[in-house]
C-alpha cells in the first residue's frame, strides 16, 4: 500500500502515530491497522465521489475522514488502479481547497446537564465554546451517552477544570505523553512509581 501511495508523489510523514502522506503540508491519505483488517483513510474522503462505492464512514460520529479497507495483501494489489485514481482525486479536491462542511455546534443536542453547568458557571461555557469544533463534538457525545441524568451530570463534573484549562477529552493533561496533545497512557506508570 506505500508503494502505490508513494508512486502517487505525496509526501511522506508520521502523524498520529501511522504513516500520513501529505501534498504541500495539507493531509491526504494516512495507512493504519487495526486487528481485523487495515486502512486507507483519506482525509476529506466525504468529498470524494466514490465511484466504485468503497469509502466507509468509520462512525456516524466522523464527518470528513472516509476508509478503504483491506483483509489481505491481494485486495490491495488488485485495487492499485482504483487506488490511484483515488488519490489523485483528494489531491485534486485539496488543490481546489474544498473543505467539508461540518455540522455547526447548533446541530448537536447540548445535555440538558452541561447546559446547566453553562448557566451556572458562565467561564465554563465560554472554555467550552473556545475548544476545537472536534473537541466538543467529542465531550458532548461522551456526557450524552449514559441514560440516567446522575451519570450524565457527574462526567460533566469531571471534566469542567480539564475544560477549563482548554483540553479536549483525550487529551494530555499531565505533561508525560509521548504523543501530544493526546494521552498515552504515560501517567499510569508515573503514578506506579511514586507509590
Amino acid at each position: 500500500m506505500r508503494n502505490i501511495v508513494l508512486d502517487c508523489e505525496l509526501t511522506e510523514e508520521f502523524k498520529w502515530m501511522h504513516p500520513c502522506y501529505t501534498f504541500e503540508k495539507k493531509n491526504i491519505v494516512l495507512i493504519h491497522g487495526f486487528k481485523e483488517y487495515c486502512a486507507l483513510l483519506f482525509h476529506k474522503g466525504a468529498l470524494l465521489q466514490d465511484a466504485h462505492g468503497i469509502l466507509i464512514q468509520q462512525t456516524e460520529n466522523v464527518q470528513a475522514a472516509r476508509q478503504i479497507r483491506f483483509t489481505n495483501v491481494q485486495e490491495i494489489v488488485k485495487m492499485e488502479t482504483i487506488l490511484k485514481a483515488y488519490i489523485y482525486e483528494a489531491i485534486e479536491v485539496e488543490k481546489a481547497g474544498l473543505e467539508v462542511k461540518f455540522k455547526k455546534q447548533k446541530e448537536f443536542i447540548i445535555p440538558e446537564e452541561l447546559q446547566n453547568k453553562f448557566d451556572e458557571i458562565p467561564a465554563f461555557k465560554t472554555a467550552f465554546e473556545a475548544l476545537t469544533p472536534g473537541r466538543q463534538r467529542a465531550y458532548i457525545h461522551y456526557f450524552s451517552q449514559p441514560k440516567q441524568s446522575k451519570t450524565r451530570e457527574s462526567r460533566v463534573e469531571k471534566y469542567i477544570q480539564q475544560i477549563l484549562n482548554g483540553k479536549g477529552l483525550n487529551d494530555c493533561t499531565c505533561g508525560l505523553s509521548q504523543k501530544q496533545p493526546n494521552c498515552d497512557g504515560s501517567h499510569k506508570s508515573f503514578d506506579k512509581k511514586i507509590n
